[in-house]
């Protein structure tokens, strides 16, 4: 009777794992949809450094790969006179703008590009 629940177990985390395995090769796996086309980037006009008087750094949390950066970018940049980069290596965007945003804005913006501001900051980190 206890070989018979062991080989039901294991049947089933050896089924699942050949249906994981079969699901990550025909949708991708990994992150934010690697496999997809990738979003078009959301290009600035405006991208002399004066005219932007405002300056933030966001540290940015759940970014792995250069579509997270993509996302984050394009969600900022679309936000009016704003000009955003994003270095995943540091998870840090640095956000640009003519005119003065208010945090929450920023805040949301990123959430809803599906990332979370863990800290905002007028100095570089």
């Amino acid at each position: 009777m206890t070989s018979a629940i062991i080989l039901a177990v294991l049947a089933v985390i050896c089924i699942y794992g050949v249906y994981s395995y079969v699901h990550h090769l025909r949708c991708g796996g990994g992150c934010c949809g690697e496999r997809d086309a990738p979003d078009k980037k959301v290009k600035v006009g405006d991208k002399n450094k004066s005219h932007y008087p405002y300056t933030v750094y966001l540290k940015v949390d759940g970014m792995t790969c250069s579509n997270c950066v993509r996302r984050v970018e394009n969600g900022l940049n679309r936000l009016d006179g704003v000009w955003a980069t994003v270095e995943l290596d540091r998870h840090l965007a640095t956000v640009r703008m003519k005119t003065r945003i208010p945090e929450e804005t920023l805040k949301q913006t990123v959430k809803d590009s599906g990332y979370l501001v863990l800290e905002v900051s007028e100095e570089k980190p």
